[in-house]
């Protein structure tokens, strides 16, 4: 469906009314103006006016709906398609919302397409509207402003990321009987999906960044930078969850190995009386021990005795 539809003209939101094709039309009429046409989940039927108005190929509408594309930026003749993964970390269930936001950038008009609650562009245009003298570069000026607001998300993103992170390291090494496995593994695959969705861009951002014959390539170098930012501080957090992994299963094993002295150290003190127990329980006729009158303290002694020593060497040997 159609979320927002205008005209700029240098760098200003004309006040116009009419449908696609007339906005457009107005838009290639006028010097310094180009229709910003903003669709949200569209499906094959809404979008077919928009591709003849347009004139945009098949190929990059069939992407634009069914989503579920990779970051990329290609292009076909006049007409730039941009393909951003949107991102949003969502704390209290340590999941990371992705979403998709698709770009068709020719020189009299942009048609943003976005699929998924995350990466909502209205503010986005407000900011821009807000903002004459960048709005006044044109569509080259709507391309940086929706990739920069979402890189800025996933800055957000790595905070969130980061401080449960820290909190998993704290809980592995604290100590305790917790296994943090399920934990770790549920990050690491967040982290995993989410490094799919900024290691595509760096490449193709790049490529704007250093177009020196850009007004905006200085902007575009900041967004690249704060990306590669990103992208930094993913690669670490795979590296930290991996060590943090290894930690809590080396843990678990240490304690499953005191489980299994502290389960062999009493058996070890209860063998003695059943033992003893076993010999004198076998009933036979021919045992002296049994008319002796001292016998049975004698036997109730020695076993206290042997197992309150071996209590105490297997507490020195750190068993129990």
């Amino acid at each position: 469906m159609i979320v927002d539809c205008a005209v700029y003209e240098n760098g200003q939101r004309v006040a116009l009314d009419g449908d696609v094709p007339a906005l457009l039309k107005e838009a290639c009429a006028r010097r310094d103006a180009f229709v910003w046409l903003g669709l949200h989940e569209p499906t094959f039927d809404e979008f077919e006016e928009v591709q003849e108005v347009f004139d945009l190929h098949p190929l990059a509408i069939e992407d634009a709906v069914h989503a579920h594309q990779r970051p990329k930026i290609e292009r076909y003749g006049d007409t730039l398609f941009v393909v951003l993964i949107t991102a949003r970390y969502v704390d209290p269930e340590e999941v990371i919302q992705t979403g998709q936001v698709m770009l068709f950038i020719g020189d009299s008009f942009v048609v943003t397409v976005r699929h998924g609650e995350a990466g909502a562009l209205a503010t986005t245009r407000r900011d821009l509207e807000a903002d004459p003298t960048r709005l006044a570069e044109g569509t080259a000026a709507v391309l940086h402003a929706v990739m920069d607001r979402v890189v800025d998300e996933y800055q957000h993103v790595v905070l969130g990321l980061d401080n449960d992170i820290d909190e998993i390291e704290s809980q592995v090494f604290e100590g305790g009987r917790r296994n943090h496995a399920e934990r770790i593994f549920k990050l690491k695959r967040e982290v995993l999906d989410f490094r799919k969705a900024v290691r595509p861009l760096a490449e193709p951002l790049s490529d704007f960044a250093e177009d020196a014959s850009s007004p905006l390539h200085a902007y575009f170098r900041d967004v690249h930078d704060h990306l590669l930012r990103v992208a930094e501080h993913v690669e670490s957090y795979d590296a930290i969850l991996v060590s943090a992994l290894n930690a809590n299963l080396a843990q678990v094993g240490v304690r499953q190995n005191e489980d299994m002295r502290k389960i062999s150290a009493w058996v070890a003190i209860a063998a003695v009386p059943t033992m003893v127990a076993g010999i004198y329980g076998m009933n036979f006729d021919h045992m002296p021990e049994l008319r002796w009158r001292y016998g049975y303290p004698f036997v109730v002694g020695s076993l206290v005795v042997v197992c309150i020593a071996l209590y105490v060497w297997f507490k020195k040997r750190e068993w129990l």
